[in-house]
């Protein structure tokens, strides 16, 4: 039962990510998709790690299936080396610093908040 709750929480999260960094790219940068789904993702996954009394099936639902179709280690490497290609290194070095600090911060919020 397990994989299945997994694959159903991916066919959720796949799409919003997919939204979100169309919604960025008509803004007209596709990164800023990809970090919002980053920290948002790492704020839930937080949460629900967060909680003492999360069930094996919600954890395989909600955190290993939505969160991990709705975060993306790809396409934000996919994202700084398009950045670099703009030649743009500071906006890259920007870029990856906001993820990294953004995201860790929204886990530990996420996870402070439910403890």
């Amino acid at each position: 039962m397990i994989p299945v709750l997994v694959v159903l929480g991916a066919a959720v999260g796949t799409p919003l990510r997919l939204l979100a960094t169309r919604l960025a790219a008509r803004s007209g940068d596709p990164a800023l998709g990809t970090l919002a789904v980053n920290v948002a993702g790492s704020a839930l996954l937080g949460v629900l790690l967060g909680l003492s009394d999360v069930s094996p099936a919600v954890l395989a639902l909600v955190g290993t299936g939505f969160c991990g179709a709705l975060t993306t280690f790809s396409a934000f490497g996919a994202d700084v080396v398009r950045i670099l290609e703009e030649r743009a290194l500071g906006r890259a070095v920007g870029y990856l610093a906001a993820t990294l600090v953004l995201g860790l911060g929204a886990a530990a919020a996420g996870y402070a908040v439910a403890g």
